[in-house]
């Protein structure tokens, strides 16, 4: 995939929400997800590669630096939003990428209206912010289960980085 390709992943909101119409218009299932992707590993592979399967655009909503610092903690994130943006982008199961800067992904939700949300098993039996959301549309919560003893958090404890 070039650059150029792998760049065009990553959208504005406004174009995002567009292009969404234009697909759904289409008949395809959208599939969306978020996270700080904050050091890729293969829990994040194994995880968004199932979102994928669930239907035909897989988009990821990847937080903003500073909403990583206020999730994660002043240390974090180890590397730049627009870093973790592209490397989301080159894998070739996730169609598009949009930053957000939000808590939680809620406008993001309301603005494409995706069939399904996809949140890791982690969040069962736990309050899940985007419930609502997806409930004033009729959107589908999906939980996938995690690769286990697979984190950021502890690949980066491991490099000796204190958190």
């Amino acid at each position: 995939m070039t650059q150029k390709k792998i760049q065009n992943k990553i959208l504005k909101r406004n174009q995002l929400k567009s292009l969404v119409r234009r697909l759904k218009r289409r008949n395809k299932k959208i599939v969306f997800t978020n996270g700080c992707f904050d050091i890729l590993h293969i829990g994040h592979v194994r995880y968004l590669r199932k979102a994928k399967s669930l239907g035909d655009i897989l988009i990821v909503g990847v937080n903003d630096d500073k909403g990583v610092r206020r999730l994660k903690g002043k240390d974090r994130p180890i590397m730049p939003e627009m870093d973790r943006a592209e490397i989301i982008s080159s894998l070739e199961f996730v169609d598009y990428v949009v930053l957000f800067h939000e808590e939680t992904p809620n406008n993001l939700i309301h603005a494409i209206m995706p069939d399904i949300h996809v949140k890791g098993a982690d969040y069962r039996n736990k309050e899940i912010a985007e419930k609502k959301a997806l409930d004033s549309y009729g959107g589908k919560l999906v939980l996938v289960n995690l690769t286990k003893g697979k984190s950021s958090t502890e690949t980066i404890k491991k490099c000796g980085h204190s958190i």
